[in-house]
C-alpha cells in the first residue's frame, strides 16, 4: 500500500505555484487511489463476497491476502528491472492490468479465479508504487520535486477515507461485483487521462539508484521497517474483518456507518499530520501508536458495546489517517535522496507483507470462532510498535522536530 506525503500535500496545496503540472500529477494520484481501492475494498464487502462465491467470510478476506501478496512480490523486482524502460507505455501496461483484473473479479463465479485475479492486481499495484514516486519528480524542476510527489500521493487519504465506505454502500444498494465494474470504469478514465496529460520519460539507468542492500543497512530504516510491520499487521486484521468483528456490538449490519466513522476522523488526522509534521514527527508516532493501543484495549473490554466500538472506532481513525505520511516521511528522511526512489518499493513490501499476514492472521482466528481475540492481538503488536518507535531516538524516529 504505499503512500507518501499526501496529507501534506492535501494542506499545501493553495501555495503550490502554477507551473507544477497538476493534471499530469492528479493522473498519477488518481492511480494511486485505485491501487487503494482496489486493495481494501472487499474489507467493507465481506459478508456480500462470501454469499456471491459461496466461501466463508475467512475466505474472502483472502482476496485481500492474495492481492497484498501480488504487491509485496512486484514491487522491489519490479524496480530492479525495468528501470531502463520508458515511463508512459510502462503505467499504461499496469493500469490496463487493473482494468483487466478488476473485471475478472467482477465477472466470475470461480473463487480460484477470483483469487488469481486478485494476486495479479495486486502485482499491478506493487508495480504502480514502484515508479509513482520517481515519475512524479521528473515532472517538475529540483526545488518542486516534494510537492509533486505529495500531490501524486493524495489518492491514498482519499481513498482510504472515501472510497471505501462509499464503496461498501454501493455494494450494499447494487451489489458486491457492481463496484467492481465501477473500479474498470474509473480505470478507463484513467488511461484516457493518462493518454492526454502524463508526459513520456526514458529510463533511468541502474548506475544513478543505490542498491536495495545499501538502502536497508542505512542507520533507522530498519527500526522504521519494524513500526510499519507491526503496526500495518494489527490495523489490517482488525479492517480486513471488520464485518464479522462487529457481530458481538449488533453492528454488522451497520459496516457502512462503522467505516464512515473511520473514514472522517482519519481525514481529521491527515489534517492534522498535515500541521505538524514537520515539526513534531517523533511526538505524532508515537501518540498514533498509543492511542491505538488504547483502542485495543477498549474494543477487549467493551466491545460488546455499539458507543464503545463507535467511539473506538473514531479514536482508531484518528490514529490511522496520517500513518502513511508518517511512517513514509521518516524513511524518506533516513535514507539519501539517492535513496528514496528504493526505499518506497521496500516499504511497499513490508506493507503488503502486513497486509497479507492480517488477512491470514485474522481468518486463522476467525476459523477458530474467536474473532473477539483480535483486540489482544493487536494489543501485543501495538506495544512491539511503540518500544521499537521509542528506541529508535537517534535514527527512525528521532527528537529533533
Amino acid at each position: 500500500m504505499s503512500q507518501l506525503s499526501s496529507s501534506t500535500g492535501m494542506f499545501q496545496s493553495t501555495n503550490i505555484p502554477a507551473r507544477l503540472p497538476w493534471l499530469s500529477l492528479l493522473a498519477l494520484a488518481m492511480t494511486g487511489f485505485i491501487c487503494i481501492l482496489t486493495e481494501t475494498i472487499p474489507a467493507g464487502l465481506l459478508p456480500l463476497i462470501g454469499e456471491g462465491l459461496h466461501i466463508t467470510k475467512a475466505m474472502a478476506g483472502q482476496l485481500v491476502t492474495l492481492y497484498a501478496i501480488g504487491s509485496l512480490v512486484a514491487a522491489i523486482p519490479f524496480v530492479i528491472f525495468t528501470g531502463a524502460v520508458r515511463r508512459r507505455p510502462l503505467l499504461l501496461a499496469i493500469i490496463a492490468g487493473f482494468l483487466v483484473f478488476n473485471t475478472i473479479t467482477a465477472l466470475s463465479s470461480s473463487y480460484a479465479l477470483t483469487l488469481a485475479a486478485r494476486f495479479l492486481a495486486g502485482v499491478a499495484a506493487g508495480a504502480a508504487w514502484g515508479m509513482i514516486a520517481g515519475y512524479a519528480r521528473r515532472m517538475v524542476p529540483e526545488d518542486l520535486r516534494g510537492r509533486a510527489l505529495a500531490v501524486s500521493m493524495v489518492g491514498t487519504p482519499i481513498a482510504l477515507t472515501f472510497g471505501v465506505p462509499a464503496g461498501t454502500l454501493l455494494g450494499d444498494l447494487f451489489g458486491w461485483r457492481a463496484v467492481f465494474g465501477l473500479i474498470s470504469l474509473l480505470t478507463l478514465v484513467l488511461i484516457a487521462w493518462v493518454l492526454w496529460k502524463v508526459p513520456d520519460y526514458h529510463g533511468q539507468p541502474a548506475g544513478q539508484r543505490m542498491t536495495v542492500g545499501q538502502v536497508f543497512v542505512l542507520p533507522g530504516i530498519r527500526p522504521i521497517l519494524m513500526v510499519v510491520l507491526t503496526w500495518m499487521l494489527a490495523h489490517n486484521i482488525l479492517y480486513t474483518y471488520i464485518a464479522p468483528f462487529l457481530e458481538r456490538s449488533g453492528l454488522a449490519e451497520r459496516v457502512d456507518l462503522v467505516l464512515l466513522v473511520f473514514g472522517v476522523a482519519a481525514l481529521l488526522s491527515i489534517w492534522v499530520v498535515g500541521l505538524l509534521i514537520d515539526r513534531k514527527l517523533r511526538l505524532m508516532v508515537l501518540l498514533s501508536l498509543f492511542g491505538f493501543a488504547l483502542v485495543s484495549v477498549a474494543l477487549w473490554v467493551g466491545g460488546t458495546s455499539a458507543w464503545v466500538v463507535y467511539a473506538a472506532v473514531a479514536l482508531w481513525g484518528l490514529t490511522f489517517g496520517g500513518a502513511a505520511t508518517l511512517l513514509q516521511t521518516a524513511l524518506a528522511d533516513a535514507s539519501s535522496e539517492e535513496g528514496v526512489d528504493i526505499v518506497m518499493p521496500i516499504n511497499t513490501t513490508v506493507w503488503n507483507l502486513a497486509i497479507a499476514g492480517g488477512g491470514i492472521a485474522g481468518g486463522i482466528l476467525l476459523e477458530l470462532g474467536d474473532a473477539q481475540a483480535f483486540p489482544r492481538v493487536l494489543l501485543i503488536l501495538l506495544l512491539m510498535a511503540l518500544i521499537t518507535a521509542w528506541s529508535a531516538k537517534r535514527h527512525g524516529f528521532p527528537g529533533k522536530q
